[in-house]
């Protein structure tokens, strides 16, 4: 049965009521009846905890330079739903989700167990990258590794980005544990590739590696060539993603293509320039933070930021707090439409307690964004980003540096 893409959407988000659910049964079972459990196009896998967004939008830039079809699968969506599926570049249109969409919920209409959100999200775009014949497809897991739903696809290659303390009360307490769980996308006699690592991380992949009989390889060399994203932690994530390209089997690519590609990718939210000296970032967890301090002192010096800020309750907010205090003049804080993000009475306590900076409570996103003079950070939740994303689009003043 047809549906709009408005009735699509709203029953794809009616099925959040079911929460996470790790596993691979589920999906096997969706992607098989959808048609599209073994792909004819070639599969970048990557797993991380910081880094995954980026090295796949290199990757698919490249490869799409080079002459590539490509299909890019990522998450979360910032603003609009369609962000989440690319093929070229392009964003999959309001018609083909909507009709795609509801043929999974057909398939699944009798079906006792229902499955997640995150899995329809991944048959959908399978369905339409095979739809539209793509050569390559980048996969970026949603959490962890071993049970998330896309290590339910064979893959050509793995990929590990770095590995920090992230999503502990389902991946492990621990960061062996953690990498290990991530770690455990590397398949049977299939290249893996990882960045730079801690001990323990480096333990879990090396097991890990040996179990599938295969090889792996830590990427150490960083990208000299321009790049469309900025951040000294780039270099290292281009690198990855030319690796990780080059071990695809009959992989081609000239030096002008590769340069292209990486000078011409683009991905929002990660130390992007959206009016002069404004920045908007997703870090939100200790090791991200770490990366956009050292991002921003590259690009500003001793400038202080007026930092507008939310993060999910879940999150270790005491040390990200901690690690983004010395770069911040003035703390905003918001209220965002989301109930997992600390409210705005609450996280002012915290902040006031680490950091001796001014801070605001705005009533709302809009008031606390109604002026981005120059060095304003917004970062933390990417709920924070996508609201602010929307709400910007929609005003005339917004001096947008988006393509």
């Amino acid at each position: 049965m047809s549906c709009s893409y408005k009735e699509a959407l709203d029953w794809l988000y009616s099925t959040q009521m079911f929460g996470i659910k790790l596993g691979l049964e589920g999906i096997t079972k969706l992607l098989q009846a959808c048609g599209v459990l073994y792909p004819r196009a070639r599969v970048i896998h990557v797993a991380g905890t910081n880094g995954k967004g980026s090295t796949c939008a290199f990757a698919e830039s490249v490869a799409r330079a080079a002459g590539y079809s490509t299909g890019l699968f990522t998450s979360p969506h910032l603003v609009e739903f369609n962000e989440r599926i690319r093929v070229q570049g392009q964003m999959i249109p309001d018609d083909a989700a909507a009709r795609l969409i509801c043929r999974v919920r057909d398939i699944i209409f009798d079906w006792e167990i229902k499955p997640t959100f995150f899995e329809l999200v991944l048959a959908v775009a399978m369905m339409y990258f095979a739809e539209r014949e793509v050569d390559i497809i980048i996969l970026e897991t949603g959490m962890g590794g071993r049970l998330d739903a896309t290590n339910a696809v064979p893959k050509d290659v793995a990929v590990l980005t770095p590995i920090g303390m992230d999503h502990t009360q389902y991946l492990g307490s621990t960061l062996e544990e953690i990498a290990a769980e991530k770690a455990a996308i590397i398949s049977w006699h299939r290249p893996a590739l990882s960045a730079p690592q801690p001990p323990e991380a480096v333990r879990a992949i090396h097991a890990a590696a040996q179990r599938m009989d295969t090889n792996y390889r830590i990427v150490t060399e960083e990208c000299e060539l321009p790049l469309g994203l900025r951040g000294p932690h780039q270099r290292r994530n281009a690198a990855l993603a030319l690796a990780a390209l080059r071990a695809l089997p009959h992989f081609l690519a000239g030096d002008e293509e590769i340069a292209r590609g990486l000078a011409e990718v683009q991905w929002p939210g990660r130390f992007e320039e959206i009016a002069p000296q404004v920045i908007m970032d997703g870090a939100h967890n200790p090791p991200a933070i770490r990366v956009l301090v050292d991002s921003w002192q590259q690009a500003y010096g001793e400038q202080k930021a007026r930092c507008i800020y939310a993060g999910s309750a879940d999150k270790a907010l005491d040390e990200v707090l901690q690690l983004l205090s010395p770069i911040v003049k003035e703390w905003v804080l918001p209220p965002v439409q989301s109930p997992r993000i600390l409210s705005p009475v609450e996280m002012a306590v915290k902040v006031r307690s680490i950091s001796q900076a001014p801070v605001s409570t705005p009533a709302t996103l809009a008031e606390a964004i109604a002026e981005l003079p120059p060095y304003t950070l917004i970062c933390g939740s990417f709920f924070l980003l996508g609201e602010a994303k929307a709400h910007l689009r929609n005003h005339s003043d917004y001096r947008k540096t988006e393509q």
